[in-house]
């Protein structure tokens, strides 16, 4: 057993009132902590003294961690150290000792570890937006937590802080629960049946049913909404709402029973996983609903009392979305005495009373044919999903691949390339092209050419099959990487008629006259002499003469009498990626010209400008439909020169589809990474936010970009982005950044900004 004098370095540190108080609480420590868990106590003890806030809170903090680490594990003692020394340089001593001392109140009531961090991160949150309204809150903690989830109480705080930001006499009332607005608050945010006071009832009912214990935890699924997260199962725990409303008259009691019955059910009689990776969402749902079903029919037929509870929760709606449909089908699974006219639910009545319920395998069967007869209608993974508050979201049922992460974005995919001889070409396959599932794609090493020059392909309109390129997709909500999870296909653009550009040439010959002295100043001087150094690679003369006099008069000569020739030269590569989603057609108001005919005459200007300076620079656009499908293009590349085949590009450029920015950005920097050059310029230009037709959260492709960003900042390269977007700055500087984009209001100014904005940015 640990004692005190196995730790005789930690308590050196500690004072003698300090010691006294560890040695009263030391018994209970060694019977809560772990070795370790011990060590983490001591130390946590000598780094909030260090903090020299007082020794009321080392005091405090010997005497409550034993009971924290007893109510949430003692993993939860180093973070809740880190938390406090982080709250020292933002309040009082008194403070951080009133937030240890409520410690025991909070674990309590939460009754959860990560609960816990949860309410460290609400009390980090309000010490940067009202910091005196926690000492009063802390001191009514306990009041709070009676009626509210964890939820409830930072939309309580929230609504306090803001309301009262400037006012620290109201704010301190509300706080303090004194204000009537805080009572307001409070009686709205409260909820019907808190977790914490009704779970050790619950798990006494699961042992009544199943003669076995079921671990059980709360979940906070309402910081934002007073909608709690689903019940869901997950490493053998059954994770409940930490509050549950009544639901249309019912207890929310009833629904803990509910709830806690229905996924009880899943452990007890789910033996085996479903397979589920290659089924469609709708098939997912549809033997979820049989499988839910199932469970059910066998604990019914143990407990018959079961149907009765699980019963109330059931209202089939009467409206033709599928939601409906799913609650009309579970109704009739569930009660075999309730009458319907809805063929698809008496048939699934028919066929469910007909199976075998014993074997697993029948959710599966039942619910492909379900999916197979619903197939027609319109169906939404988010909005049509069941109506029963109490079932869990099924995660517990499935079987999925697992991901190796280690693997590269060009390992995963399966398929191989493979490049072949016309003749192999002709005698073995058909086409040049294969599905998502082929094992191996055949590719003609060389492009048939007719007597003009021009390829078949390009005659027939069908561009040449370019090797996808996979990139990882930064998820935002699950702050890892999806590798492999966006395809780059390169397209060959269209060619137009190079006469249209050269007509956009001459109708702006003003604006290019007037640029003509800033790209002359830009342009390299040739060799410079830098004088006046100690080591160089000759004599400056006359700086040498001066010397020799300063010697002869008696003076310190300047021994600076070297020299060195420098030549200027600027080594510059600039990639400008262009935007050419479905919203560049769109006509800019008051003009006849879209916005695309506007991005092709500044990047035309552009382009000129460029090759006057004699930088490398290439032209390149993406556009998207959907993360297997980022369509890429290369108008002119570093290595071609500015001429006819890059204009006759440009005049055939067309907008379409959508905006997935981050595969571009992330495929722009590999093309720019492969230049050789001391400064790397990368110019978005945009119109709109990211955004693609299976991106659901506009924040996903957000984040996703800002994180490509990054990427290719990393190898060197400086972003920057001109939007058009008059309100643009709802996002682009969380992508590129406070300093690092240009939003241009008065879109017609765009072939006149743009060249102008690169000089400045490579002067």
């Amino acid at each position: 057993m640990a004692t005190l004098a196995d730790f005789a370095d930690l308590t050196a540190e500690l004072d003698e009132a300090q010691r006294a108080i560890l040695d009263q609480c030391w018994p209970d420590a060694i019977r809560v902590l772990s070795p370790r868990g011990l060590d983490n106590w001591l130390k946590g003890a000598v780094a909030l003294g260090h903090m020299g806030r007082g020794d009321h809170i080392v005091r405090t903090w010997i005497k409550v961690v034993p009971t924290l680490a007893r109510d949430l594990g003692e993993d939860i003692i180093p973070d809740f150290a880190q938390a406090l020394l982080g709250f020292a340089s933002r309040t009082s001593g008194a403070v951080i000792e009133r937030v240890i001392a409520t410690a025991p109140t909070a674990s309590r009531r939460l009754s959860d570890p990560d609960l816990f961090r949860a309410y460290l991160q609400l009390l980090n949150q309000l010490l940067a937006q009202a910091p005196r309204g926690l000492r009063p809150m802390l001191d009514h903690l306990e009041e709070l937590l009676d009626v509210l989830t964890l939820g409830g109480l930072r939309r309580w705080a929230n609504w306090g802080a803001q309301a009262h930001r400037t006012d620290f006499e109201d704010l301190t009332r509300y706080f303090s629960l004194e204000s009537a607005e805080s009572q307001a608050v409070l009686q709205k945010e409260r909820k019907g049946t808190l977790f914490v006071d009704i779970h050790r009832r619950i798990g006494m009912y699961l042992r009544a049913l199943w003669g076995r214990d079921f671990l059980m935890r709360p979940t906070a699924g309402d910081f934002e909404s007073r909608e709690g997260a689903r019940p869901f199962i997950a490493d053998w725990f059954l994770h409940l709402p930490d509050a549950y409303d009544d639901w249309n008259g019912v207890p929310g009691l009833d629904l803990y029973r509910a709830a806690a019955a229905h996924a009880a059910a899943h452990v007890a009689t789910t033996t085996k996983a479903i397979p589920g990776d290659e089924l469609s969402a709708l098939q997912q749902a549809c033997v979820g609903l049989i499988e839910d079903a199932r469970v059910e029919s066998l604990a019914i037929a143990r407990f018959p009392r079961l149907r009765d509870l699980w019963r109330r929760f059931h209202a089939p709606a009467s409206d033709g979305s599928m939601g409906a449909q799913f609650d009309r089908i579970a109704l009739a699974l569930l009660d075999p005495d309730w009458a319907t006219a809805d063929p698809v639910a008496a048939w699934a009545r028919d066929a469910f009373a007909a199976a075998d319920l014993s074997d697993a395998r029948i959710s599966r069967d039942l619910g492909l044919e379900l999916a197979h007869r619903l197939r027609e209608r319109p169906y939404s993974a988010w909005r049509d999903v069941q109506g029963a508050p109490y079932r869990d979201d099924n995660r517990y049922i499935w079987e999925f691949e697992e991901i190796d992460w280690d693997k590269g974005p060009g390992e995963a995919p399966e398929q191989v390339r493979k490049y072949v001889s016309l003749m192999e070409m002709v005698n073995e396959v058909e086409v040049e092209t294969a599905g998502e599932d082929a094992q191996e794609i055949w590719v003609a090493e060389n492009e048939l050419f007719d007597d003009d020059g021009l390829s078949f392909n390009e005659k027939e309109g069908k561009e040449p099959v370019a090797a996808p390129v996979f990139y990882d997709e930064f998820d935002y909500q699950i702050q890892m990487n999806r590798p492999a999870w966006a395809t780059v296909l390169e397209k060959r653009p269209r060619l137009g008629d190079p006469a249209e550009i050269d007509a956009i040439l001459a109708e702006n010959r003003k604006l290019t006259q007037r640029m003509r002295h800033l790209l002359d100043a830009m342009q390299p001087q040739g060799v410079q002499r830098i004088r006046k150094l100690e080591d160089g690679d000759e004599i400056d003369i006359n700086a040498a003469l001066t010397a020799m006099i300063d010697i002869r008069m008696g003076r310190q000569p300047d021994p600076r009498v070297m020299m060195r020739s420098v030549r200027k030269v600027r080594d510059i590569a600039v990639m400008t990626l262009l935007d050419l989603s479905e919203s560049t057609n769109d006509r800019v108001a008051g003009q006849d010209q879209t916005v695309l005919d506007l991005t092709r005459s500044a990047t035309v200007l552009l382009a000129e400008a460029i090759h006057k300076v004699g930088d490398a620079f290439a032209l390149h656009g993406f556009c998207s439909d959907g993360r297997h499908n980022v369509f890429y293009q290369r108008y002119k590349d570093f290595d071609q020169p500015w001429g006819e085949m890059p204009k006759a590009r440009l005049a055939g450029m067309r907008g379409q589809l959508s905006t997935r920015m981050g595969a571009a950005i992330r495929h722009a920097g590999a093309h720019l990474n492969r230049v050789a050059a001391n400064k790397k310029l990368m110019l978005v230009i945009t119109d709109g936010a990211p955004a693609d037709i299976d991106a659901r959260d506009p924040q996903y492709l957000r984040q996703d970009a800002r994180a490509a960003v990054q990427e290719v900042a990393r190898m060197g390269v400086i972003p920057f982005c001109l939007t058009l977007d008059p309100r643009a700055d709802q996002y682009v500087a969380q992508i590129f950044g406070q300093r690092n984009y240009l939003v241009l209001e008065n879109v017609e100014r765009l072939p006149e900004r743009l060249p102008m904005l690169y000089a400045g940015l490579t002067r």
